[in-house]
């Protein structure tokens, strides 16, 4: 589910690309509505729920807002949010760091966590024997070939007592998990609300090892809300707005999984019920788990990620402490 494929596109690609997009936040739609665009990572899934919840209960127009939900481009939605494409949209903490790791970071912050912990981990077929992160030595594991993700991965490897130089490296964009934990991959890297479940329906028996018992530096968040920076300065109440109405869309659908499911399913027909209900079932329950509320970021969480990157020298610039996010605009 997660980015997959969007993961290999770097984000300046849509920067450069769409230099020439202006802002349409706070115009006017109809019927004195607030126009607003939103732009998914990826193909609508469970972890868009909650905006399609907060479209379909009527949450977005009671606070006057004309949401727009947009498919990224092949860069990616944070180039084009940045650029007034979009006033939102859909990344990654990890994904987005290299853009924030700059003379001039990418004018977009983080305003919502749209899962409260990482559920992100490595999945292997059961028969492959792979219960611990160690193990995955002498095995074949599916890669973007991305900096950041292998480097986490040799750490867990190591730090398990692995030898990561046994690891056989394949370059591959899974985008059947079934398929391909069936040929000649061994293990991925996958989101459990989404892949793993899939295994599930399918009735793939799989161990799953969750990154986050590695290292606490890797409950990280993702994925986040991003929103443009000069939409958040010059039309903060409609920001607020929209948030809040997506908030409530997020809480509606942690409290009611089956019918958050069928309403997904209603705005993407082309998704698989029974997967969907699965799903949504298992990550209702990851919207806002231990937090307050929904969207909030942990200053600590989220600089933790970041020292990691940057002691381990893998951004070009030190990310600032508590840079990229901002609670100010989640419901207070």
């Amino acid at each position: 589910m997660k980015r997959y494929m969007k993961r290999l596109l770097p984000v300046l690609l849509a920067v450069f690309m769409l230099a020439g997009c202006s802002s349409g936040g706070g115009k006017k739609a109809d019927g004195d509505k607030q126009k607003v665009r939103l732009v998914l990572d990826w193909t609508p899934n469970t972890n868009h729920t909650g905006i399609y919840v907060a479209k379909e209960k009527g949450f977005l127009d009671e606070a006057g807002i004309d949401l727009e939900i947009m498919q990224p481009p092949e860069g990616g939605a944070e180039g084009l949010v940045a650029n007034g494409g979009g006033e939102f949209g859909v990344s990654f903490q990890d994904t987005i760091a290299a853009s924030w790791a700059k003379e001039e970071p990418l004018p977009v912050t983080a305003v919502a966590a749209m899962v409260q912990h990482n559920t992100s981990g490595l999945l292997s077929a059961k028969e492959k024997g792979i219960d611990s992160m160690g193990k995955l030595a002498g095995h074949t594991y599916a890669t973007w070939n991305m900096p950041i993700e292998l480097a986490m991965i040799k750490t867990m490897v190591e730090d398990d007592g692995g030898d990561f130089s046994k690891v056989n490296l394949l370059p591959s964009n899974v985008t059947d998990i079934v398929a391909a934990l069936n040929s000649n991959v061994d293990a991925v890297w996958v989101y459990y609300g989404w892949d793993g479940i899939k295994t599930k329906v399918e009735g793939l028996e799989t161990n799953y090892i969750p990154f986050i018992e590695s290292h606490p530096e890797f409950d990280y968040y993702s994925p986040i809300l991003i929103a443009n920076n000069d939409f958040l300065k010059n039309d903060p109440d409609t920001a607020k707005k929209a948030l809040a109405a997506i908030s409530k869309g997020y809480e509606y659908a942690a409290e009611h999984p089956e019918e958050a499911a069928e309403i997904l399913v209603k705005a993407s027909p082309e998704l698989d019920k029974k997967m969907v209900d699965e799903s949504q079932a298992y990550l209702s329950k990851q919207y806002i788990a231990d937090a307050k509320q929904f969207g909030i970021i942990d200053s600590n969480r989220w600089n933790a990620f970041y020292g990691w990157l940057w002691e381990n020298k893998l951004i070009d610039r030190e990310i600032p402490k508590d840079f990229g996010f901002s609670n100010d605009y989640l419901p207070q």
